[in-house]
């Protein structure tokens, strides 16, 4: 009976007109190669953000979809949401 602790990422999406990057991460608790119970943590890459420290997968898929233009236009509508926000 050996319990083990296995984590992949099991999704990577491309969402939204700014090309949101969702990637979940599942953790499993495995017993002699049964899954027992798992958890899902997801996180999101937006354009401009650094991707530096994700896995590769998430690294090819961003500098796929986070081109010049694309970040460019996520900066200026983040930048006119935030001239509408009071403070």
């Amino acid at each position: 009976m050996a319990l083990t602790k296995v984590i992949t990422q099991d999704r990577i999406e491309v969402v939204g007109d700014y090309k949101a990057v969702q990637v979940r991460t599942k953790t499993a608790v495995m017993e002699d190669g049964v899954e027992l119970s798992c958890g899902f943590h997801r996180h999101i890459v937006t354009a401009g953000d650094d991707y530096s420290a994700e896995s590769a997968d998430v690294q090819l898929i961003c500098a796929a979809v986070h081109t010049d233009a694309v970040v460019a236009a996520a900066a200026a509508a983040a930048a006119a949401l935030a001239a509408f926000r009071p403070e």
